[in-house]
């Protein structure tokens, strides 16, 4: 409930800002943004090869552009976009009244985050281009539009959606860190006998340094997008053995904590002894890891097979990877063939709604229908696969 009343009120305050950064006379609209601005600005579409760096707003050489496209969406974890599954969304899925419910809200979740948020951010990202044509700092622009331009009520709703967010993310990394150290930790492997008061106390302690530590970080950091990268690269590799974890029954608690591990050290590597800059950083970060994990799965003893089985059998893990342990249960392996036709329209519905969204509010509402066109196809395709499952859509 805390999540929806905080997405209700900062997209309104976002939107606003949105409106009144459109309709300030040096900006001009819609219109005046495509008149002040180079047509590459509003490429959905980055132009990919070499020599292209300067060029266009999205321009980005061929490894940079595999580097996003082909490899950080499935090896890197943060917070918020898990590749298997996670604490932020595991929490609001079990949350939630059954799986089907848990799946729509997720489902609705994705697009709202992916394809609503992001639109009233680029619009006011857009006018301080144009505002402020000199800024060296471009990420102060977006502040600077709010301080600049926002009337007085707005500009507070909008400052106190920004420190509600902030606090929101702060107080759940805190809680999340310090609940990861102190039960899974420390209760479990140092102090198995103490009681709660003294298990608060350690709770306490942990979070006040997580916290000084994090300050330490954050001292060191220039920018918000250097924080993401340092995010990206320290989770290198990760996603993979936690996709595969649900998709092949060798995989054990070792891979796990080898994938966390990996990245970190090659993370120091890297920056060290190396003049290796993101996003090809990736590109060396998952490779390390993962040869990391898979020779480490190898020479660890597997999880016990009475708790694989019941694990199959609770679950249904489906693909061949756990065709084994289907066997030894005695039930039929899973089939996987339209899950991954529901990920490939799933996808095809993320970036259809994200640029139909797009081209509706850039005017270009031709183009913009055939983007819905290919959403509302991949919407027919996972009702017609959830129908078949015997899952009641509507």
């Amino acid at each position: 409930m805390t999540d929806f009343f905080q997405f209700v009120f900062a997209m309104s305050g976002t939107i606003a800002l949105a409106w009144f950064a459109l309709n300030i006379p040096a900006v001009g609209g819609i219109a005046g943004l495509r008149a002040s601005l180079p047509a590459s600005t509003f490429e959905f579409v980055p132009r990919v090869g070499a020599g292209v760096a300067a060029g266009p707003a999205l321009a980005l050489p061929a490894a940079a552009f595999f580097a996003y496209i082909g490899v950080q969406w499935w090896a890197s974890w943060y917070p918020g976009q898990e590749p298997g599954g996670g604490g932020y969304v595991a929490q609001r899925m079990m949350s939630a009244r059954d799986e089907r419910h848990s799946f729509f809200a997720t489902l609705w979740f994705t697009i709202a985050h992916y394809c609503l948020r992001p639109w009233p951010w680029i619009i006011v990202g857009l006018a301080s281009l144009v505002l402020y044509p000199g800024l060296t700092d471009k990420e102060a622009g977006y502040v600077m539009v709010m301080r600049d331009f926002l009337p007085p009520g707005w500009r507070g709703m909008l400052t106190a959606a920004f420190f509600a967010a902030y606090m929101s993310t702060i107080s759940t990394q805190l809680n999340w860190g310090t609940s990861y150290i102190v039960n899974d930790f420390y209760r479990r492997f140092v102090r198995t006998d103490r009681d709660e008061r003294h298990y608060v106390l350690v709770s306490r302690i942990a979070t006040m340094l997580t916290m000084v530590i994090a300050s330490v970080v954050t001292f060191y950091l220039e920018s918000i997008r250097q924080a993401w990268e340092f995010v990206l690269e320290s989770g290198a590799g990760i996603g993979l053995v936690l996709i595969l974890r649900w998709y092949w029954w060798r995989v054990n608690a070792w891979s796990e904590i080898t994938a966390m591990i990996a990245p970190a050290l090659g993370f120091v590597y890297l920056k060290l002894f190396t003049a290796i800059v993101f996003p090809y950083t990736l590109l060396y970060l998952v490779a390390w890891t993962t040869i990391c994990w898979m020779v480490v799965t190898m020479v660890t003893a597997p999880e016990p097979e009475a708790h694989l089985i019941a694990f199959y059998r609770r679950v249904h893990p489906g693909g061949p990877g756990w065709r084994l342990i289907a066997r030894r249960a005695g039930l039929p392996p899973e089939p996987i063939g339209g899950l991954v036709v529901d990920w490939i329209a799933g996808c095809a519905l993320v970036y259809a709604t994200l640029f139909g969204i797009g081209e509706t509010v850039l005017g270009s509402y031709r183009v913009a229908l055939m983007y819905f066109a290919v959403a509302g196809a991949a919407i027919v395709i996972i009702w017609r696969n959830l129908s078949r499952r015997g899952w009641k859509v509507l």
